[in-house]
């Protein structure tokens, strides 16, 4: 079925970090309106703004304090209206965060929650007894240690899957549904353009909260019991019935150690729950003994068998967000790419594998400039929570990494990598703001910016440009059937997109290695786009991270 999210192009923001308009070193959002132009120019669609709630800033705006009001930091509700009338003014959709697995600590829910037993509140979150004065299970948060808080006003303790700041809210009770839901409409009504729902697949927890067996270690990952829960379907059901279906709206669900049945479930047009969702499999190929603190060298054939998986298994039912970069992953030039000798040859060839398959493709920001990882050389150049925490868990306590091989897994993973701010042009702070920076600039910003590219037709910025007119004018890049070829080469990545007795072909190398490569049916075909100059005859010679995309005569 044809839908406008399917053929659009989605960009997103994470405010914080991509400019600033009033010097005070943090993004806002008049800034985001400043660089509206840019984006336009760009080609993208949809804006997926990151959270501008107010919020502590614990996790970076993720931990949200109330829900209808705008944070200082980022500027005020009529900034927003205005942004939002500016960006439909030049047919830029909006799509907001919803966070709604948890809320900050210092939300009025959990003020009032934590107050008493019977306070009206207290059923919003999950609280339980202790078990033998300790914890009432072994369960882990996924920012390290255990996943629930002792609070002594009641001498009872709090789930929080995230941070001791980031305390779950407790989905099966009916009134707080509701209260979500009006919120979702109250912020629909303003007219956005839809939700990316964070950790969505959480709000169902399996609810006899039973340890995590074999209990191997202290405090364990409880991912079967809280991810994809027994009511998931029902609240998704109940939130697309009480909201969702009354407005044009695209949503996206980040859905975590998902199968393809389950994401058929969500994703499905005749479920009536999510337009897509984000799934994680392709992320996990290059994790290691200690996940993303201790990375492995990329196995492109490993790589590929997940990307098939996903293309051929939603082929026919539901739908695919294509993406390499996002707020919680390092950059994927660094990741899969080569920026030392091949900086510009492997963006663009990443670009090209990715924006050619079935789904509807995600750029970060800065993504489509080649933006890297920033080079870290102490702990105290980072921000981020989940660094400091896997620090002390496998440093401090543990003692499994040493200093230097988890300053090799920030460098190579931590999420800080995606946050440093957008670099624009070469003057200072990367033009991103005349004050201090939050977050430090990468030392790149002089050789890599949106201004240098922007007067260069050969930039990584316009070829993104060029691929995202060809997604607006060729049916075959939405809708087309993919199929795999060469397997398992460990170096090439090749596959074909067939629609309407239209046929293409899409060639990329992920190594410096040089191959020779029979065209068949595809030589002399029509060239759509490539990161060097050829011509398409019988055989293609296949450079170090060549890009090539022939469409059959």
């Amino acid at each position: 079925m044809k839908a406008w999210w399917k053929e659009s192009v989605i960009y997103q923001i994470y405010p914080k970090s991509f400019c600033d308009s009033n010097g005070d070193g943090i993004g806002d959002i008049p800034g985001i309106i400043s660089k509206l132009d840019y984006l336009k120019d760009l080609g993208i669609d949809i804006i997926w703004l990151s959270p501008v709630y107010q919020s502590p800033q614990v996790d970076n705006g993720y931990d949200i304090s109330n829900y209808e009001a705008i944070s200082k930091d980022f500027g005020t509700m009529e900034d927003f209206k205005c942004l939002l009338k500016e960006a439909h003014d030049r047919k830029i959709k909006i799509v907001m965060d919803l966070v709604v697995n948890h809320t900050s600590d210092e939300h009025q829910w959990f003020i009032e929650s934590r107050k008493s037993k019977n306070n009206q509140y207290r059923d919003y979150y999950i609280w339980k007894e202790g078990k033998n004065h300790q914890e009432p299970n072994n369960w882990a948060s996924v920012f390290s240690g255990s996943a629930w808080q002792y609070d002594k006003t009641t001498d009872m303790y709090y789930l929080h899957l995230y941070s001791s700041k980031q305390p779950d809210l407790n989905w099966e009770n009916e009134t707080l549904r509701k209260e979500i839901y009006h919120m979702m409409r109250w912020w629909l009504d303003k007219g956005i353009d839809g939700f990316r729902m964070d950790v969505i697949n959480k709000i169902s927890k399996v609810q006899t909260y039973e340890d995590v067996l074999p209990q191997t270690q202290q405090y364990m990952r409880p991912s079967k019991y809280v991810s994809n829960g027994p009511r998931i379907h029902e609240f998704l059901k109940e939130m697309n019935k009480e909201v969702l279906s009354l407005y044009d709206v695209m949503t996206v669900g980040e859905i975590t150690a998902c199968s393809i049945e389950e994401a058929k479930q969500y994703t499905g047009d005749q479920e009536h729950e999510l337009s897509m969702l984000f799934q994680f499999e392709h992320m996990d190929v290059d994790l290691g003994e200690y996940g993303k603190w201790s990375p492995l060298p990329l196995n492109l054939v490993k790589l590929k068998q997940v990307l098939t998986k996903w293309q051929c298994g939603l082929a026919d039912y539901g739908w695919n967000s294509l993406f390499w970069d996002n707020h919680d992953q390092p950059r994927v030039v660094s990741r899969f790419g080569n920026t030392e000798k091949y900086w510009k040859q492997s963006a663009k060839m990443l670009a090209t594998a990715l924006h050619f398959l079935k789904g509807t493709p995600y750029i970060y920001q800065g993504e489509e400039l080649g933006m890297t990882n920033y080079p870290f050389c102490s702990l105290e150049e980072c921000q981020d929570v989940e660094v400091f925490n896997a620090y002390q868990e496998l440093v401090v306590e543990k003692k499994v990494l040493s200093h230097e091989e988890m300053m090799q897994g920030i460098c190579a993973n931590s999420r800080d990598n995606a946050r440093t701010p957008m670099q624009w042009n070469n003057q200072g702070n990367a033009g991103f703001t005349s004050g201090i920076p939050w977050m430090k600039v990468n030392p790149n910003y002089q050789k890599i910016n949106a201004k240098a590219q922007i007067d260069d037709p050969d930039s990584i910025y316009h070829y993104y440009q060029k691929l995202i007119q060809l997604r607006h004018t060729m049916p075959i890049m939405v809708y087309g059937k993919y199929t795999l070829l060469e397997e398992s080469h460990p170096d090439l990545y090749i596959y074909t997109r067939e629609y309407e007795n239209e046929k293409i072909i899409v060639i990329t190398n992920f190594s410096e290695n040089e191959y020779e490569y029979e065209l068949g049916e595809y030589c002399f075909g029509t060239l759509l786009i490539a990161n060097e100059d050829i011509e398409v005859q019988e055989k293609l010679h296949i450079h170090p991270y060549g890009a090539y995309v022939i469409k059959r005569l």
